[in-house]
């Protein structure tokens, strides 16, 4: 017997996967195929998946259209993912405020002025179990967006979710937990490095014995963009992050296959179409040669890298801060075509302040008018065979290998090591620093154009948008709160609490995530829990690059 073609194989593939309800022509009624190519060519959900990781793609499911929310206090972000979700939002990303995001309670005196800001403000189980009030956890995803403190996070989602009846085991999420890009980007770090990988190895082995819905990491590059990296140290940052958690896992005796699966990644849509799409596609190619032929994963879905797409941020401008809705749109239709699994569009108010309720909604409405008026998610991968799309995705790839051949020599052989001593001497720092200034140069001498801001500035003073505004009063409201919080609960149960969880971290062998749940219901709050941690692990100082 001849052996089946690439076609045949994909023609089986597709055959056998559901199909949406939907016509699958153009507006002018022509018959569409589900992929386009050459019969001995690549096609999608075929190794090393390119041209995307399923075989149907979009003509089976459509992405999830997560948006991301969170300000002022719980009840303010619930109202908000409440009217997501009758919006025809898929799924929630929780924003959470810098006091939060840095393991600070809202009445800690380095928390003025920042509580409810640019998220909502979590301080114990009261505000989680609010946070999620009349929202299905059992059917709805939640993504918390979350890193140093994120054990403590999942400690407290845990935590209400059973209170609520919603047994760990069928909740489904992710949790963003991605602490290298803290270092390398974003800077909300709070322990030195390795005592923070040591949380991340907790909470791999704890969702993977107890949560087999759950996402233990998003690895992200989201933030590495918008500190400024190029598109292909995006890339190859972001992947080499990612294997670095394989090696942290396989440390903590998990088998590659039992920690890959469940990986996700989260990158950025930039406003250079094309330079994105070929990002997406490298990426994918990047993570299943590797994860097969160095890391001998042998499981199909370790080899196939899913991933969340968000439109650039740093692309929206102040002037003229209606266009970032075409900006934002097309940045998302990159991100399609790319072959995204899940996408959160930015609102065009971001630039000036947190999403207000209408820009929000404009921003769905934008993924909804690619998903259900423009037929792009007819057809798997349209740009597949572009010569432009394909030398720009070899080049990609060619630019990360590079890379990640310096990231090895730093780690003389591991990935996990490479990136730690990356951190450590500042390498990762210095080259986006590098890359984001000469980005900045580009703009100032204008040979890089930004409507609005350095040409076509015409209507700059016309913006008269209304946004959303976080007052003192909600800071003063959620500080009272917690006080009500603390005189209500159990002091004795609370310093159980604390000692445990000061007693387990002493102990590398230790799993910290029982102790954090058990402090979470004992309503331990989240600087509370931070702060016994510190006791143990100390604080990471940044030495800056001269």
């Amino acid at each position: 017997m001849a052996p089946r073609s690439s076609y045949e194989e994909w023609l089986e593939a597709y055959d056998a996967s559901a199909k949406r309800d939907a016509n699958f022509e153009t507006m002018s009624g022509v018959p569409l195929d589900p992929v386009y190519g050459p019969q001995d060519g690549e096609f999608p959900g075929q190794f090393p998946y390119t041209r995307g990781v399923h075989a149907s793609m979009y003509r089976s499911r459509l992405w999830t259209m997560r948006m991301f929310a969170g300000f002022g206090t719980a009840l303010d972000t619930n109202r908000r993912f409440r009217e997501i979700i009758s919006a025809g939002g898929t799924g929630l990303s929780t924003a959470f405020d810098m006091p939060t995001l840095l393991g600070l309670d809202s009445d800690d005196p380095m928390a003025l002025g920042e509580v409810g800001r640019c998220g909502v403000a979590i301080d114990s189980l009261a505000d989680m179990r609010d946070l999620f009030a009349d929202i299905d956890l059992a059917e709805i995803t939640t993504s918390m967006t979350i890193n140093s403190p994120a054990a403590v996070m999942l400690a407290l989602f845990v935590a209400q979710s059973e209170e609520a009846g919603v047994p760990r085991a069928k909740l489904g999420g992710t949790l963003q937990n991605d602490i290298l890009k803290e270092y390398q980007a974003q800077k909300e770090f709070v322990f030195p490095p390795r005592q923070s990988m040591r949380l991340v190895r907790d909470t791999i082995s704890f969702t993977a014995a107890e949560m087999p819905r759950w996402n233990s990491i998003s690895v992200s590059g989201y933030h590495i963009r918008e500190a400024g990296s190029t598109a292909a140290e995006e890339l190859a940052f972001t992947l080499a992050n990612g294997f670095a958690y394989v090696e942290l896992a396989r440390q903590a005796g998990l088998a590659v296959d039992d920690v890959a699966p469940r990986l996700s990644f989260f990158f950025n849509a930039h406003i250079d179409f094309f330079e994105e799409i070929a990002k997406y596609r490298a990426a994918r190619r990047l993570w299943a040669k590797w994860m097969r032929y160095h890391y001998g994963a042998t499981d199909e879905l370790s080899w196939k890298l899913r991933f969340h797409t968000q439109t650039a941020g740093v692309s929206l401008t102040a002037q003229q801060p209606e266009i970032n809705i075409a900006r934002t749109a097309i940045e998302a239709l990159a991100g399609v075509l790319g072959g995204t699994q899940s996408l959160h569009t930015n609102s065009m108010d971001e630039a000036l302040a947190l999403p207000s309720e209408k820009a929000a909604r404009i921003a769905l409405r934008t993924q909804q008018i690619i998903a259900h008026e423009t037929n792009v998610v007819h057809v798997a991968d349209p740009l597949g065979g572009s010569w432009f799309v394909e030398a720009l995705t070899d080049e990609m790839e060619r630019q990360a290998e590079e890379i990640f051949a310096q990231v090895m020599e730093f780690g003389e052989g591991s990935m996990l090591e490479g990136c730690i001593k990356g951190i450590e001497e500042n390498w990762f720092q210095g080259r986006i620093a590098d890359s984001a200034y000469r980005l900045e140069r580009s703009f100032n001498e204008g040979r890089r154009i930004v409507v609005g801001v350095n040409d076509f500035t015409e209507g700059n003073d016309d913006a008269d948008l209304e946004i959303l505004r976080i007052t003192n009063a909600d800071e003063l409201k959620q500080v009272k709160r917690l006080g009500e919080v603390r005189r209500a609960r159990n002091d004795d149960a609370v310093h159980v609490a604390i000692d445990r969880l000061t007693k387990d971290a002493v102990d590398p062998a230790v799993n910290l995530m029982p102790a954090l749940i058990d402090a979470a219901r004992a309503y331990v709050t989240v600087g509370e829990m931070m702060s016994a941690m510190e006791s143990v692990f100390g604080r990471h100082v940044e030495v800056p690059t001269l």
